[in-house]
């Protein structure tokens, strides 16, 4: 069946199927649902080259995806990736993943997706303090929508975030009122804008209760070995830190596992607490305490601020500041007796 047949069949003008099937939001939803059904029912494919002629749009969503052996195992970006396709498809549109192989820079892959035109907007995956693609796909006029923000000014692009500043800051202010005194932390070893953020608002905690900030250890994220490394030297610091954080869950649960292999009890004798609440969180020994920002729900979030921003050009900038649920589990408790 060809489009003018499916147009005819459901008494729309073709225009009007078309921008149904393309997910657009001037086409009512009813109107989108009959139209995705009739489609289905009849088998009918859209000639995709011919929409792209037509249209001057690809209709995919670009987004850089690392494939160094480390970064793949991050259970977060499961997570992401599967709330940022799926928003997308129900929006009529479909996630382009440029992988960026051990060795090249990422501008250098956003580049060549740029120039190439496979991609009508582009997502931005953890931003870093000083992103340099932040830059050039404002300077090229490329709609995207970030994941996180630069330490710059944000009024040029959309962006979703999580408050991981305020987050910490809550999270500084009740492990002091527990009794700990003595922290440590474990980071990222790149410096992703959430990490410093996280920090930043811990140790403010901190200085306001009069105390030096946490002793941190920075690590690849996923590199199992590393970062038992490091979760092993924190936690037989002497004096002993009575609280770690860990920056995400994956650092955290480095110190649950190394915390258990030296006979360290949690929480009686060491508080460990993360971010993100992965699956893993809750099922860890004993279920860690993190914050949740709701990953898949964000992600699905970044998929309709993409199309507000395709549709709507630079009067669809957005900005988003998500405040994270605190999940107390087992892993956090008052600083053992006699730490000063």
């Amino acid at each position: 069946m060809r489009l003018k047949e499916l147009a005819a069949h459901l008494d729309l003008s073709i225009t009007t199927v078309s921008r149904a099937l393309a997910g657009y939001s001037d086409v009512s939803e009813e109107t989108r649902r009959r139209v995705r059904e009739a489609a289905d029912a009849f088998g009918y494919v859209p000639n995709q080259m011919g929409r792209m002629l037509v249209s001057g749009r690809s209709n995919f969503v670009g987004m850089l995806l690392p494939i160094h052996p480390h970064e793949l195992v991050d259970p977060y970006l499961a997570d992401f990736l599967a709330g940022l396709a799926g928003g997308l498809t129900q929006r009529g549109r479909d996630l382009f993943l440029a992988t960026v192989p051990t060795g090249q820079d990422d501008l250098a892959v956003l580049q060549r997706v740029v120039e190439s035109r496979r991609a009508d907007a582009v997502v931005l995956y953890r931003l870093t303090c000083e992103d340099p693609r932040v830059a050039f796909l404002i300077e090229r006029g490329v709609p995207f929508v970030a994941h996180g923000r630069t330490l710059a000014g944000t009024d040029a692009y959309s962006w979703l975030d999580t408050d991981g500043e305020g987050a910490f800051h809550d999270l500084g202010r009740k492990l002091v009122a527990l009794g700990h005194r003595h922290f440590a932390m474990l980071a990222p070893t790149k410096d992703f804008t959430y990490a410093f953020l996280r920090r930043r608002g811990f140790e403010r905690a901190l200085a306001e209760a009069g105390l030096p900030p946490p002793d941190v250890l920075t690590v690849p994220l996923g590199d199992a070995a590393a970062m038992a490394r490091a979760a092993a030297q924190l936690i037989n610091r002497d004096p002993r830190p009575t609280a770690v954080i860990g920056l995400k869950d994956q650092l955290a649960l480095a110190v649950l596992d190394e915390a258990r292999r030296e006979g360290i009890a949690v929480p009686q004798a060491l508080t460990v607490v993360g971010f993100d609440d992965t699956p893993v969180a809750a099922y860890a020994d004993p279920p860690l305490t993190t914050f949740s920002q709701n990953i898949a729900e964000g992600a699905a979030m970044i998929a309709a601020m993409v199309i507000e921003r395709l549709e709507k050009g630079e009067a669809g900038i957005a900005g988003h500041l998500v405040e994270p649920r605190f999940v107390p589990r087992a892993s956090h408790g008052p600083a053992p007796a006699g730490a000063t």
